[in-house]
């Protein structure tokens, strides 16, 4: 008999694999699991502003939860150029004490919108160096269309109402405060 046909012959349907009713019937081996229904969890918004280097995976590891199939990020770089001049770095600065309150904002207008469990902002000030994370923003939700849209609305919305302010510094010496195109209080000029 081939290897095949014996790997075959172990499902054959006349083969019955002997049940313990000793060990279906004992729960002692197991760990007693409360009901999903019954999992409390409260949700929780995790906003920072740091001078610190950002952690993808210490971001999304906030909003992990059991009651969740699904976490979504964005996560925004330094990029190397922009209009054919040579980026060396990014530097940030913010209003804190209103930055931290539009985040709220934003992240109570995305609980309105979508059944969400976690949501953590995070967002570098200072220097940022090419490659590395100047905002992340993470979501969990049951499922994946709720938080993909999540990420989505806050990071256009942090970009278009928290007063924070971003300076491309170039390899030539010079540098740039960038207007946000999309906030709304610079709209007018």
């Amino acid at each position: 008999m081939s290897n095949l046909e014996i790997n075959n012959s172990c499902f054959s349907p006349e083969t019955k694999l002997p049940l313990s009713p000793q060990l279906v019937e004992d729960s002692a081996l197991e760990p007693s699991r409360k009901p999903v229904d019954e999992v409390e969890e409260k949700s929780k918004d995790i906003i920072q502003f740091t001078a610190e280097k950002l952690s993808v995976d210490d971001v999304s590891q906030l909003v992990i939860s059991p009651l969740c199939g699904a976490v979504s990020l964005f996560v925004g770089t330094t990029r190397n150029n922009f209009e054919g001049k040579k980026v060396i770095s990014l530097e940030y600065e913010a209003y804190l004490p209103m930055a931290e309150n539009e985040i709220r904002k934003i992240c109570h207008d995305i609980r309105q919108k979508w059944p969400v469990r976690h949501i953590a902002v995070f967002h570098r000030l200072g220097l940022v160096p090419v490659s590395e994370a100047s905002t992340i923003i993470a979501v969990s939700s049951a499922h994946r269309a709720a938080s993909l849209e999540a990420v989505s609305y806050a990071i256009d919305s942090l970009k278009a109402k928290v007063p924070i302010w971003k300076k491309e510094i170039y390899e030539e010496s010079a540098s740039s405060w960038k207007r946000n195109k999309e906030c709304f209080w610079a709209a007018g000029d």
